[in-house]
């Protein structure tokens, strides 16, 4: 069996043998460790290795060598790029250079005060390299035929648990085996078989959540704090309360995450220097609040909200309902709609809307486009990048500072294959079952261009998930809750509650908001988990009268 590749490049020949010497010792069991003096005979190595067909999961290089990074990418670039550098916090570090724009993913400060602080920061790399490959272990089988719009719930679930999964044309051989050692007719597809053989049949998300091993039904009728929504904020408040000693259930739509789940690489995240993926994040942050314990309900969507005093009342989709002292809504938003008729009906068939990370293998060599200017727009290009041919960012303005992070704008500049096209929009497109082309109508040239296309993925704004609350809890424009002192423009001295409201608390008593559903709130995780933190201490204050 052929290891993949752990290549090191150092001109320091004591530091080069240490190296490979540290890393054999603890790595060499699933890895090959080999090394390089020189940027010429790291190239003559690569492409003996790219000749023999042999992976290379992680190239850690020295800065004399930095040269060499961009020409090994385009052999092998999946491979994790790691700049090993002497300790230097200034602004104009060769790795804060190179992070920046994205020539590499990760640095490798020397010396390091011990052998397991590099272990552990080179097991991080080499895990990262890892879960972007074909699963070894297949949790899941899917199969479907090729086409079915079904396949990208599935795959999204799959994504977002972090579950390996394959799929299985149901058309070829292979498909029609796993069809029959379930026991499964082929009329009836898609099939989800479980490791252990269970198979489910065109499952619903409630169906895929039991495979998965969650709870789907709320079991508590009356507790201290009931949290609608898990993304970055509900998650943080679920955490938070339980903690504190408060009898905490957590509602959930769909599955756990939000927005942020979906993100492929969050970097301006407090106290992960090289990011960290939003996926990863919220699921970690899901398994703190349940082993707090919080009751965690998903694809259980709440309908209702009712005032009846000292409890409110929460309706949830299948006619039960929870009663709780105080309410937080973290609902979040979902992506605002294009509004062209002929790409709303290739939806799942190469039209995503937000960034569909189930979807980045089949990505690979296709030309893809992003409708967006935000972070969550640019986080997706520089994702894709790694998998299609081209990435085309469809920005409407003149400008896509102004709206994403400097660092990704930085990195976006940097990376080939990413193309930001200003001032454009898409007002058209098609294909034969599935997206071929686009129509784009470039504002500034006045022109209107034809272009293929295998993939469109729509991240336009948000609208916030607020049309289930009653009436007097109070909204602007847009439908974003109003909270805190601006409950109190119009009204009365006191407001609506009779009373100064609380930061963050709506215009129903007790009832709270926190993240993107929010008016005025910051569009950034951390901005939202600090919200869902500040909500619980509000809410033990309601709570004390």
């Amino acid at each position: 069996m052929t290891w993949p590749v752990i290549l090191v490049v150092d001109h320091d020949p004591g530091s080069l043998r240490a190296l490979r010497t540290d890393l054999t010792r603890r790595f060499g069991r699933a890895f090959t460790v080999k090394g390089a003096s020189s940027s010429d005979a790291a190239l003559t190595l690569v492409r003996e290795l790219a000749r023999s067909g042999e992976p290379v999961a992680l190239l850690v290089v020295d800065e004399r060598s930095a040269d060499v990074l961009t020409r090994v990418h385009e052999l092998y670039p999946r491979a994790k790029r790691v700049l090993l550098v002497d300790r230097d916090y200034s602004s104009d570090s060769p790795a804060v250079q190179a992070i920046a724009i994205g020539r590499v993913d990760y640095h490798l400060v020397r010396p390091w005060a011990d052998d397991e602080m590099m272990y552990r920061a080179v097991s991080e790399f080499l895990s990262s390299w890892t879960s972007e490959q074909e699963p070894r272990f297949e949790l899941f089988r899917v199969v479907a035929r090729e086409g079915d719009d079904r396949l990208l719930r599935l795959r999204d679930v799959m994504a977002r648990f972090r579950l390996p999964f394959l799929v299985y044309p149901a058309e070829e051989e292979a498909g029609r085996r796993l069809l029959r050692e379930a026991g499964v007719d082929a009329s009836r597809l898609p099939v989800v078989i479980r490791y252990d053989g269970r198979a489910f049949i065109d499952p619903t998300l409630p169906d895929l959540a039991r495979a998965i091993g969650v709870s789907v039904t709320n079991e508590v009728e009356y507790c201290d704090v009931a949290i609608v929504g898990a993304g970055p904020a509900g998650l943080t408040a679920a955490v938070c309360a339980a903690s504190e000693g408060l009898e905490t259930v957590l509602l959930e739509k769909a599955v756990s995450g939000g927005q942020a789940g979906t993100s492929p690489m969050i970097r301006n995240y407090p106290g992960f220097p090289h990011g960290i993926s939003g996926g990863y994040l919220m699921e970690q942050t899901c398994e703190q609040a349940w082993l707090m314990g919080a009751h965690i309900v998903f694809a259980q969507q709440a309908v209702g909200l009712e005032d009846r005093g000292d409890r409110k009342v929460i309706h949830l989709l299948d006619g039960s309902e929870v009663a709780a002292r105080a309410v937080l809504i973290a609902t979040g938003v979902d992506w605002r709609r294009l509004g062209v008729p002929a790409l709303e009906d290739l939806v799942g068939h190469g039209v995503f809307y937000g960034t569909a990370v189930g979807e980045s293998r089949a990505m690979r060599d296709q030309d893809v486009f992003i409708v967006g200017a935000g972070n969550s727009a640019a986080q997706a290009a520089m994702h894709l990048a790694d998998h299609a041919r081209t990435v085309t960012l469809v920005v409407r303005g003149d400008s896509l500072a102004k709206s994403a992070s400097g660092y990704l704008v930085r990195a976006i500049r940097s990376t080939p294959g990413i193309v930001v096209r200003h001032r454009t929009e898409v007002v058209g497109g098609g294909g034969d079952g599935r997206l071929e082309h686009l129509t784009l109508a470039d504002r500034a040239a006045g022109t209107v261009e034809r272009v293929p296309a295998a993939a469109l993925f729509i991240m336009i704004g948000g609208e916030p998930h607020t049309r289930w609350l009653p009436d007097d809890v109070v909204r602007d424009p847009q439908g974003y809750l109003v909270t805190g002192r601006e409950i109190r423009e119009g009204s009365s001295p006191c407001g609506p509650l009779g009373r100064d409201p609380l930061p963050l608390e709506t215009s129903m008593p007790g009832v709270f908001a926190v993240g993107d559903v929010r008016k005025g709130s910051i569009k950034r995780v951390a901005s939202a988990v600090g919200e869902g933190a500040t909500a619980i201490r509000l809410v033990h204050e309601y709570l004390n009268g």
